[in-house]
């Protein structure tokens, strides 16, 4: 590994963390602060990080982690994302935002402008935009292979994430809409444009062992397109699954993860990886894609695929979403300074 290569704090040690470490591990080391699980995180990734020429060295606070590196990678729990991005960005360092960017819009807001200010990069991991499959999608819109975009359909499935307490508390990670749909709430956004109104039913079920909660959002879009976005959080058997069906004036596209799988991984993976988060193929992994794109934008390169203030629209959407779900009501979305201008 060059020397110049940057040095990388990662803050937080969950099950995320499991799925940045190995592309984190490919562009340079690794300096880990958590309350809880860093020695256990860096065992598990001691092979891969001796293999990629790298190190994984665990501090004993955030103040030490910003002090020994260059740039700044949160994948705390939602909740404590604005704390900890504050944090980095007052110490002068670019940061990487697990999604969402925060929890309220306020947060949201003051982390976009907060880095304006102090001449910092902020970049929100919304990973789902560089997984093939939507980056196909995007392309066909982009190149009009689809024509006016009409109706759009996403779904996606995964086992209710039972290990933290705190995803249940939809005060703290905004439940299955902010958490997990917020991915393709961010998707439908990128191909079908800015998003004037939002309505939102949920359900939830089965014991407390095994809760079960699914949700449907509907989009209306500013050029008249519809999305349809549903999310599920199934029993612990229920593996993660993605689709999606997009119809324009041109024609269709459709996407079903199960149908497409053009791998089988059989490999010692880390346990932290479970039915919450998508299998992806070692070879082709959106994670490093995503952090490899962040990382060369720090050092000049070209802006990513995705923004701080997508970051801050994804979340404006899915608070949209919770509050039609607490009212029973749509909620009109004004719009922001950004699209006045444009």
């Amino acid at each position: 590994m060059s020397d110049t290569s940057p040095r990388i704090g990662l803050v937080g040690a969950g099950g995320i963390a499991y799925a940045h470490m190995p592309g984190l591990l490919r562009l340079g080391s690794v300096v880990v602060y958590a309350q809880d699980g860093a020695p256990e995180l860096a065992t598990a990734f001691a092979s891969a990080a001796s293999a990629a020429g790298t190190s994984i060295t665990v501090v004993d606070s955030l103040d030490e982690l910003l002090a020994a590196v260059d740039l700044v990678d949160v994948v705390t729990p939602t909740f404590a994302h604005a704390e900890v991005v504050r944090a980095a960005l007052a110490a002068g360092k670019d940061v990487v935002s697990e999604k969402p960017l925060a929890r309220t819009d306020a947060d949201a807001d003051d982390l976009a402008e907060r880095a304006r200010a102090a001449g910092r990069q902020l970049y929100p991991a919304h990973v789902v935009r560089f997984f093939p499959a939507y980056v196909r999608l995007k392309e066909a819109v982009t190149t009009g292979l689809l024509g006016d975009l009409a109706v759009l359909r996403f779904v996606r499935s995964g086992a209710f994430p039972t290990r933290t307490p705190w995803f249940a508390d939809r005060a703290l990670s905004g439940g299955i809409v902010m958490d997990q749909m917020i991915h393709d709430i961010d998707i439908a956004r990128w191909v079908a444009g800015e998003v004037v109104r939002v309505s939102a039913v949920s359900v939830r079920g089965g014991t407390g062992a095994e809760p079960v909660e699914a949700a449907h959002v509907l989009l209306t879009h500013a050029s008249g397109a519809i999305s349809h976005v549903a999310g599920i959080w199934g029993p612990q058997h229920l593996g993660f699954s993605t689709e999606y069906s997009v119809t324009g004036t041109l024609g269709s596209l459709s996407h079903s993860s199960r149908a497409e799988q053009d791998y089988v991984a059989d490999l010692a993976a880390p346990e932290a990886l479970d039915g919450f988060l998508p299998q992806v193929d070692p070879a082709d992994d959106p994670y490093g894609t995503e952090l490899q794109e962040f990382v060369a934008a720090f050092a000049g390169g070209t802006v990513p695929r995705v923004t701080a203030e997508d970051g801050v629209a994804a979340v404006r959407i899915a608070n949209a979403a919770l509050e039609s779900l607490e009212t029973g009501q749509p909620v009109d979305l004004a719009p922001t300074t950004t699209e006045v201008l444009a």
